[in-house]
């Protein structure tokens, strides 16, 4: 079977156009201050300073968690209060940044794998482990072939695990890592999943635009995503890069504890049992 590579998104994108979108937005901000100044001056003398000091401040937040993604990418000191104000800048911003990268020749795909990339430094940053069986891991019904006549959409241990697409893979690792595994065939399913399922964390295999979208979704729930493969073209015989998860599900899944450990904590708890009875 032919082992497939993922390019990696670059990080810088969505940052330096974010920083743009930000400069812009202050400016925005700033002339219509100026504009209406003279109205609210007629309502209330302090009206024009304190509209100002409200706007001043949310360029201020804005531009205070750019800096701190900054900070979290490169490994420096950060503030963990503002993770959650991040992604809120990521979401409100985003549109103006795509518009904003089309000028410069850079697709809403990149935009959107660039996003991907910098979200899941963020939650590897925040150091958030969750035992295996807490954790879900969705991917896109194209992930398996196409002229396969085994349905994995609700049960994907009905795969025969012949070689031919990586769902077979998938299947073996859940199992012997002990992580929840589903197809899905579209958002709503795969919302439907984390709700049936309630992780306390997810990590999906998609596409740029349904990867973004689906971490948007799932929100305040720490979501990991990793890009599938497209050598076929969007949606149709799919894969994904096999190191990539194993190092994703090795960054998220709690270490399990040695056997020795757990026997002694067993035998003490035995032993505590017995001297109180």
């Amino acid at each position: 079977m032919k082992v497939y590579r993922q390019k990696r998104a670059k990080k810088r994108l969505v940052l330096g156009l974010l920083a743009l979108a930000i400069f812009i937005a202050a400016l925005l901000l700033a002339g219509i201050w100026y504009v209406l100044q003279p109205g609210l001056e007629r309502i209330a003398a302090p009206l024009p300073l304190l509209v100002g000091a409200v706007f001043a401040l949310l360029v201020l937040l804005a531009a205070a968690g750019w800096i701190n993604t900054i900070f979290i990418i490169k490994g420096w000191p950060a503030l963990s209060v503002l993770y959650g104000q991040t992604y809120h800048l990521i979401n409100m911003l985003f549109p103006l940044a795509v518009r904003l990268g089309r000028l410069f020749g850079i697709t809403r795909r990149q935009l959107e794998g660039s996003f991907i990339a910098v979200s899941n430094v963020l939650f590897q940053r925040r150091g958030l482990r969750v035992p295996a069986n807490r954790l879900l891991v969705v991917t896109p019904h194209c992930l398996q072939l196409a002229s396969c006549p085994r349905k994995i959409t609700r049960d994907p241990h009905n795969c025969k695990r012949c070689g031919g697409c990586d769902i077979g893979t998938l299947v073996t690792m859940a199992d012997e890592m002990g992580f929840h595994f589903f197809v899905a065939t579209g958002g709503t399913l795969a919302r439907q999943i984390v709700r049936d399922t309630r992780p306390q964390a997810v990590l999906a295999i998609a596409c740029e635009r349904d990867l973004m979208s689906g971490i948007q979704d799932v929100y305040p729930l720490p979501a990991v995503g990793v890009l599938n493969i497209r050598p076929n073209g969007p949606c149709y015989n799919t894969h994904v890069d096999i190191d990539e998860l194993k190092a994703a599900l090795a960054a998220i899944i709690e270490p399990a504890e040695p056997a020795s450990v757990t026997a002694a904590s067993e035998e003490k708890t035995d032993t505590g049992e017995e001297k109180r009875a």
